[in-house]
């Protein structure tokens, strides 16, 4: 959510915020998207001014009408006065409240203001590669993808998923089934024991108010699982774990929050028609392991340098390639500031795919959940509560993590060497054939 006083303060550069995330606003309005949400903020501006007069007309009436009849004169024209306020009164406190619904709905689906160092750019193509880590895998045969191996395995079952519940599922078995498993584990492990992350089990099952606290709701509910008695399956662990800290106010030296959790996501890619189709790349439902931070404005820059860092460590501890990029405006999400992309190498695509999105939301989804801090005090009285900084991760989607190890730990005769990371939790197995 935006702050309506910086729209009404600098309603300019408010538009032009949001012309970079390719939103112009009405034709000809030079405000751009800031024109209508301005247009109606001043005229329920004026409708208060207005209220109020009507309201301070009403005491000095009712103290008329009370003299008027302590003197035993004639009220009858106070009284139809003072029963045409109290009808203006009630129309306005009606206008008020669909006009102040009104303005949350403009206000709710506007995306967030990016950083400054956020390059222009329309889609994915813009984005800018920040280092690249390891070397890709070099093989003396023809590398396969994921599906190709674990099919071959008879270890990863898409018609046996397809069966039970359609298009976009996958089982595992058996030691691929495991090596899943140890993959969330072990990175559990990472950000709870080395990182300084609390792990968290939240619920599966949120309501409205939480999906609209993160921004899925109301603009991306065709991308959501929902219930039949109202609740929606959690796209990311993100979003009940930011909410944890909705309607409260945490003292400053409390932050930052550091929580992490491996959940199940689901997920309805309703825009993802026709788009990695085979094999367990875009799935409904898929494990991952999420990383949200909570802390001032002061310290959030550094604190999304360390959270992808964190991501990062997981992939060099694998020993799998991959790069850092910086999303463009066309490319960043909905609540995000700003957002790093880890992409690790797919030696059976031959191509550098999507594995982690850190993402600043700043003060964004704050203001949506009421999520506030208490700075320090400095002066005679206790400051005033100001908004969190909230930031999320993966830390990093296991499935993916899953197929990234397949690609690069390849053998010639189709086994999969396990890496010494994961060792551990395999029970020493270091090879799967």
């Amino acid at each position: 959510m935006h702050d309506l006083k910086a729209i009404r303060d600098d309603a300019a550069a408010f538009g032009a915020a949001m012309r970079r995330r390719g939103l112009a606003g009405p034709e000809g309005a030079d405000e751009g998207a800031a024109a209508p949400i301005r247009a109606l903020d001043e005229e329920r501006r004026r409708a208060q001014t207005e209220l109020q007069g009507h309201e301070t007309r009403r005491n000095e009436l009712a103290r008329a009408i009370g003299q008027a009849k302590r003197a035993g004169e004639d009220t009858t024209a106070l009284e139809a006065e003072g029963t045409a306020l109290r009808q203006s009164i009630e129309t306005a406190n009606a206008w008020l409240a669909e006009s102040a619904r009104k303005l949350d709905e403009l206000l709710a689906v506007l995306p967030n203001v990016l950083d400054a160092d956020v390059p222009d750019g329309p889609d994915e193509t813009a984005n800018v590669e920040q280092k690249r880590v390891g070397a890709p895998p070099s093989f003396d045969f023809e590398a396969r993808q994921h599906f190709e191996l674990g099919e071959a395995l008879g270890l990863m079952d898409f018609a046996g998923a397809a069966k039970l519940a359609g298009a976009r599922f996958t089982v595992l078995r058996g030691n691929l089934a495991r090596l899943e498993r140890a993959l969330g584990q072990f990175m559990l492990d990472l950000h709870v024991n080395e990182h300084g992350y609390t792990e968290v089990s939240p619920p599966l099952l949120v309501n409205d108010a939480t999906m609209y606290g993160t921004g899925q709701l109301p603009k991306f509910a065709e991308d959501l699982f929902r219930t039949t008695d109202g609740r929606w399956l959690i796209p990311t662990a993100e979003v009940p774990l930011t909410n944890l800290a909705a309607g409260d106010i945490h003292d400053a030296a409390s932050l930052p929050l550091r929580m992490t959790a491996l959940t199940p996501s689901f997920r309805s890619e309703a825009g993802a028609a026709g788009r990695d189709t085979r094999g367990m790349l875009r799935q409904h439902q898929f494990w991952k392991v999420e990383l949200v931070s909570l802390t001032t404005p002061e310290a959030s820059a550094d604190e999304h340098e360390r959270m992808t860092s964190c991501a990062e460590s997981v992939l060099e501890r694998l020993g799998l390639p991959y790069r850092r990029m910086l999303l463009c405006a066309g490319d960043t999400g909905f609540s995000s500031a700003k957002t790093y992309d880890l992409e690790v190498w797919l030696p059976g695509q031959g191509a550098y795919r999507e594995i982690s999105s850190c993402s600043n939301c700043r003060a964004f989804q704050a203001r949506r959940m009421n999520a506030r801090y208490r700075p320090p005090q400095t002066g005679p009285k206790p400051a005033k509560p100001d908004f969190v900084h909230t930031l999320n991760g993966s830390g990093v989607a296991t499935g993916r993590a899953l197929i990234a190890v397949m690609e690069n730990y390849q053998n010639a005769d189709g086994s999969i060497t396990v890496p010494d990371a994961l060792r551990p939790y395999m029970r020493g197995c270091d090879r799967i054939g």
